[in-house]
């Protein structure tokens, strides 16, 4: 009776590994928490010269020591460029992100950017990153879930 526990409880297990072991691999937003994912910047409505400019947005962000995980998406209006501080530079994120709002304003003055260090901010843009790369999910759809996290980080300031 036991051999019979024993033995269902390893095809069980094995099975549970299995299920895990076959999970959605390309998923960004569930190891933004853990790692550096370092995502393609995107713009929702492709434009010409815009995937050299979020290019540029993201580099030059990326150029910053104190900042190792960069996401940049530029909806129609507005720029939203989410980064992730490394640890011993935490107690100056705020002025980092001053520096860094203040050089993306002078190298980009036509551009609207919102800025945020706020994590939250980044596992959203991450979200919507890996809904972007389902060709299914609209522009529409895109801009206005970007605009919704732009007033979120707006309420959290």
């Amino acid at each position: 009776m036991n051999i019979k526990k024993g033995s269902l409880s390893i095809i069980i297990i094995c099975f549970c590994i299995l299920l895990t072991g076959c999970s959605k691999g390309s998923d960004h937003s569930r190891w933004a928490l853990f790692k550096k994912v370092d995502p393609q910047p995107l713009s929702i409505y492709a434009e010409d010269g815009d995937s050299s400019l979020v290019e540029g947005i993201k580099k030059d962000t990326a150029s910053v020591s104190a900042i190792y995980d960069v996401a940049v998406i530029k909806g129609k209006k507005d720029t939203l460029v989410a980064y992730k501080v490394k640890h011993m530079s935490r107690f100056k994120m705020k002025s980092i992100e001053k520096e860094l709002t203040k050089k993306l304003k002078s190298d980009y003055p036509d551009e609207k950017f919102t800025v945020s260090s706020d994590f939250k901010i980044f596992l959203e843009t991450m979200r919507l990153w890996d809904k972007m790369q389902d060709p299914n999910y609209s522009d529409k759809k895109a801009n206005k879930r970007l605009k919704a996290i732009i007033k979120l980080n707006n309420e959290l300031t």
